[in-house]
């Protein structure tokens, strides 16, 4: 049975079996191959960091939404894409299955750290979030990480690279994230 989420198609697995067999045949076949060291450095690249149109994307933007959730700056989700209870979000796409809000205190904060919310804001929701195709998981999106993408890179936290789209985290902007939005200090080592 097919599930359309957008371009996408979820498929249910009839029983247990057929996930085992699923299993038992990825671990034997072959890798799709990496023709180039280029080709591997810029995929992996692009799923450490990277731009989603305006906004932070990858392990780093998914990091970052988690920490804000967890830290209790950002409330409505827990950041992970269920698809058995999505309706329309897909992958590299604006979701809309939740709605996520800045918290009295992710308020603050973000007024601290520089960024004028009633500037950022003006006809549609601050906080909107997309769900990442690398991680699986949501980021942080809308006139919120467009702005605080933006602040990174004024920042020189974040920086550019030669590969379209994909960005690197300064040492800066390592122990910056780390204290200001309590991003872990190895949140590209992590699992």
């Amino acid at each position: 049975m097919a599930e359309r989420q957008g371009r996408t198609r979820y498929f249910r697995l009839a029983d247990p079996s057929v996930a085992a067999a699923l299993e038992a045949l990825a671990r034997i076949a072959p890798p799709e191959p990496i023709r180039s060291l280029r080709q591997g450095t810029r995929a992996h690249a692009l799923r450490r960091a990277r731009t989603c149109y305006n906004h932070l994307a990858g392990r780093l933007g998914v990091t970052l939404m988690a920490a804000l959730l967890q830290r209790g700056r950002l409330a409505g989700g827990d950041g992970n894409h269920h698809p058995d209870r999505a309706r329309t979000d897909r992958l590299s796409a604006p979701g809309r299955d939740l709605t996520y809000e800045l918290t009295p205190q992710g308020r603050r904060e973000r007024a601290a750290f520089g960024l004028d919310l009633d500037t950022i804001a003006r006809r549609r929701p601050t906080v909107r979030y997309c769900l990442d195709w690398s991680e699986q998981r949501h980021h942080l999106a809308g006139p919120l990480g467009t702005a605080l993408t933006s602040h990174l890179f004024d920042l020189d936290w974040l920086r550019r690279t030669h590969h379209r789209r994909a960005v690197v985290l300064t040492d800066a902007g390592r122990d910056g994230l780390h204290t200001t939005f309590g991003v872990p200090q190895h949140w590209d080592k992590q699992t």
